[in-house]
């Protein structure tokens, strides 16, 4: 089989032109690296959760809704409440003037997610999470999340519930949740022994 660039590229889950800044609410899933069952080890689930928690600490104009931890994932609903925020990178600073520029033009981040966007807020939790288990247990640099993220934008209230109420059932459906390896197993186990109609 030959390698085909085109095929290869990687593709943006993010919806073309949407802009993530802006208040609202946004559902999230986040798995861990190849779906492992981290999150069963429970020193590992309290540093997600305090981690998780901590968004708003980091991020003030950021609210937290339903969330759950599962063994390889988590889900979690984030509300940006405040849109009206003063910018991280001041172009009046002069700090913040590109070195030997003669027109004195401002320096401009050419790269990465836009500050207060989901995706910035998300990346900040990963990187804290994978940091602290990482301490924990003495792997720096080892993967704990898998790439990127899932998420999906909340149009309105009836959304929200619904999504709302998956979480809350995430963990009593856990054998037939599609991040749960042993599903086909599940679905497959025979649902008791057979009813003998005939003495």
């Amino acid at each position: 089989m030959q390698y085909s660039e085109k095929q290869h590229q990687r593709h943006s889950i993010r919806l073309k032109d949407y802009d993530y800044t802006q208040e609202g609410a946004y559902f999230v899933t986040i798995c861990t690296h190849q779906k492992a069952f981290l999150f069963e080890n429970e020193p590992i689930s309290v540093i997600v959760e305090k981690c998780w928690l901590e968004i708003p600490v980091h991020s003030p104009n950021v609210q937290l809704d339903e969330w759950v931890i599962m063994p390889n994932h988590m889900h979690g609903i984030l509300i940006i409440i405040d849109k009206c925020k003063t910018s991280k990178y001041p172009t009046n600073n002069v700090y913040n003037v590109r070195r030997g520029d003669p027109m004195g033009r401002p320096y401009i981040r050419p790269h990465g997610p836009t500050p207060d966007s989901i995706g910035t807020i998300v990346g900040q939790f990963k990187s804290v999470v994978t940091k602290r288990i990482n301490k924990l247990h003495g792997t720096p640099g080892a993967r704990i999340w898998q790439r990127n993220y899932y998420e999906h934008v909340i149009r309105n209230e009836h959304d929200l519930n619904e999504i709302r109420q998956y979480i809350l059932d995430n963990p009593v459906k856990w054998d037939m949740d599609e991040n749960n390896p042993d599903r086909l197993i599940n679905e497959l186990k025979p649902r008791g022994e057979p009813v003998c109609l005939t003495k």
